[in-house]
């Protein structure tokens, strides 16, 4: 078994606490070995079954970028539409940094990597992805310990995508991240919280002892935060 030492503990936890999802970049590019090391992190994820069905397609061609750029503003257009009293406060969020961070990253699912039979994978098929998405915490502490930005863009089209990275038509994307160093620094909260979108549940709201307490479900009201 491998010990920690009390500062190499505290270090995780300040990895984990001081992570941010981060839109605007520095055009300095992240050096090979660091981006080495970070795919290296997001491989040695936990996995179902040990199936490992993640696979990563690391994008710095411009043009490659303003094609998935253009499927992203699309669809930020589209769910700007949804909202009412908030499609202002909407309008000014920043919500992907696809063409200035010098680096791009999708990382996807292949459900039939170990099919047909994936150890763990039988009454929770979503296992494969919930995997995946470990994949993606993995690297994004590993970036923040590393001192580089990662911002995960969920306002996209993934058949589109999978189309332009030719992304074979069984193999799901998952993340599409982008990778640099930030500009102006990690900010101390999350960005959506600064800017005043939604705060942070209280922990204590959310935690459950032997089973669901009804009276501690947070008010509907309360928006949590997204970092």
């Amino acid at each position: 078994m491998v010990d920690f030492t009390r500062e190499e503990r505290e270090a995780v936890y300040r990895a984990i606490y001081a992570r941010r999802d981060i839109r605007r970049f520095r055009p300095d590019p992240v050096p090979d070995d660091v981006v080495e090391r970070l795919i290296d992190a997001a491989h040695h994820a936990p996995s179902v079954g040990f199936s490992q069905p993640w696979d990563i397609v690391v994008v710095d061609d411009e043009e490659t970028k303003l094609e998935i750029k253009d499927i992203a503003s699309r669809a930020i257009a589209a769910a700007q539409q949804g909202y009412t009293e908030r499609k202002e406060d909407f309008g000014k969020l920043k919500l992907e940094g696809i063409e200035e961070s010098p680096l791009n990253v999708c990382i996807t699912c292949d459900p039939t990597r170990g099919a047909p039979h994936v150890l763990g994978r039988n009454t929770m098929r979503e296992m494969d992805v919930y995997s995946t998405c470990l994949a993606v915490q993995n690297l994004w502490l590993a970036a923040r310990a590393e001192g580089v930005g990662v911002g995960w863009v969920s306002f996209l089209y993934p058949h589109e995508v999978r189309e332009v990275l030719d992304i074979p038509h069984h193999v799901q994307p998952v993340a599409y991240l982008c990778i640099g160093y930030p500009e102006g620094g990690f900010p101390e909260e999350p960005v959506l919280q600064q800017e005043g979108w939604r705060e942070r549940i209280d922990v204590e709201e959310l935690v459950h002892y032997g089973g669901w307490d009804p009276a501690k479900e947070p008010d509907g009201s309360v928006e949590a935060a997204s970092d």
